[in-house]
């Protein structure tokens, strides 16, 4: 039994309340829950994304899935089903899924990924879950997708961390996880050169030309690359590729607040978050920042903008903020201070609580209350909305549902950056890219 589900029990034995289920109350009522029964509300429904709204033959993570209907096809997201699978693991600890579900459904998941089409260890942002071939994400990306890959696997090796058991189903998940893991071909996609490539296929080549610098959300490629096993990178991959941009500094301040790096006012948000959902960045520091720092201005660089709303956006204030790449009226974008259009998103808040415990949650009662007929649905807050056109998303995206789980588990007790900090080959490599952290053993 889970600590999760001793505590559960042992407040009924004492007439304690015990978390309320969202399914059973309207948006208003559960904006006034208490703030761990309305934590536990939001992350619960919001995990129905990637249990019940999972692609059917695979139980992997659809990229978006609609308000009232699921897409009519198999195409499934890789970086956000190494979200999907993380989330599952709350659920598990929570006893949302029982042990033997979340087990069974992650076999599912390995059974079609390891046989599927992947470039040289690398798997593609998008693949059919039917057969795990290629769905091209466009015209000439139609191969490996190695910033989808390292969202994949940050995933998967918390998984292989949790299911610790002796018996042969979890052992066999573990080696299957390993053997996986360990084909990554990571030095490969430096072209023999000092940074990371983001995209090559067979047909393509790596004619995009994307060389993965930061700061954005890619820092969690760099640290598997040298934690990788079989094919790792060098530093000088980390400090001459990633790290050499001009986004890394001087450190600058917007609304008071010093941003150690990144580029004016902090870019979207999801930066703060899709490399740290394992990441722990209490105490990770580097000789560049302390990511608890950077995240925390980050955060609150964007919660100030949309407090001082300097564009005059309707419904921007201390209640209602959080920009971040999502869908939007147009299709799809990258909000940030210097690129808002009036659009929030709710994964940007809720995603923070970590950085801004007390601004998060009184954006969560808000989206909630004010809103809730509108933005709360079968899979938790749709992806984002826009009151200057009276626009409501009518999507829910695995890539934005994914972080409001695991970053707000993470703010109640860790779990995910337990597990992940703990891992051995991560350990080493974030000592090879000279790291500090309070979860590194000695070397």
């Amino acid at each position: 039994m889970t600590k999760v589900k001793v505590a559960k029990k042992n407040a009924r034995k004492e007439g304690r309340p015990v978390a309320v289920d969202a399914d059973r109350l309207p948006p208003a009522q559960l904006a006034e829950l208490p703030d761990d029964d309305l934590l536990e509300a939001v992350q619960r429904r919001t995990l129905r994304f990637f249990w019940e709204g999972a692609e059917p033959a695979s139980g992997m993570a659809r990229d978006r899935t609609m308000r009232a209907a699921d897409p009519d096809n198999d195409l499934v997201a890789i970086g956000g089903t190494g979200f999907g699978v993380m989330a599952m693991l709350v659920g598990i600890e929570r006893g949302w899924i029982t042990h033997a579900e979340g087990l069974a459904r992650l076999e599912r998941i390995i059974d079609v990924i390891e046989p599927a089409t992947c470039f040289h260890g690398a798997y593609p942002h998008f693949m059919h879950g039917r057969t795990g071939a290629v769905w091209p994400f466009s015209r000439k990306d139609d191969g490996g997708d190695l910033v989808e890959t390292a969202f994949l696997f940050q995933g998967l090796l918390c998984v292989r961390e949790y299911f610790d058991g002796d018996g042969a189903a979890e052992r066999r998940l573990r080696q299957r996880i390993t053997g996986l893991w360990g084909e990554v071909e990571w030095d490969w996609y430096t072209r023999g050169r000092k940074v990371l490539t983001w995209h090559w296929s067979p047909n393509n080549g790596f004619a995009l030309d994307h060389d993965i610098h930061g700061w954005n959300e890619c820092l969690i490629a760099y640290v598997l690359a040298a934690s990788s096993p079989r094919y790792p990178v060098g530093p000088e991959a980390y400090h001459r590729g990633f790290a050499a941009s001009r986004d890394y500094g001087p450190p600058r301040r917007y609304h008071d607040i010093e941003l150690p790096i990144g580029p004016d006012r902090g870019g979207p948000l999801f930066w703060a978050h899709y490399s740290f959902v394992g990441l722990d960045p209490r105490g990770l520091k580097d000789r560049y920042a302390d990511y608890w720092q950077q995240n925390t201005a980050h955060t609150l660089i964007n919660y100030r903008h949309c407090v001082l709303n300097p564009n005059g956006h309707a419904g921007y204030g201390p209640d209602c903020w959080g920009l971040t790449a999502s869908d939007d009226p147009a299709g799809y974008d990258a909000h940030a201070p210097d690129h808002d259009n009036g659009v929030i998103t709710p994964t940007a808040a809720l995603a923070s609580f970590p950085y801004a415990p007390e601004q998060a949650m009184a954006a969560l009662r808000h989206f909630l209350r004010k809103h809730g007929d509108r933005a709360w649905g079968r899979f938790g807050f749709v992806d984002a909305f826009c009151e200057d056109r009276d626009w409501f998303a009518d999507t829910f995206l695995a890539i934005d549902q994914g972080p409001i789980i695991v970053m707000i588990e993470n703010h109640r007790t860790g779990l995910l950056w337990k597990l992940f900090m703990r891992i051995p080959e991560i350990q080493a490599g974030l000592r090879k890219l000279g790291f500090s952290s309070p979860h590194l053993a000695p070397a």
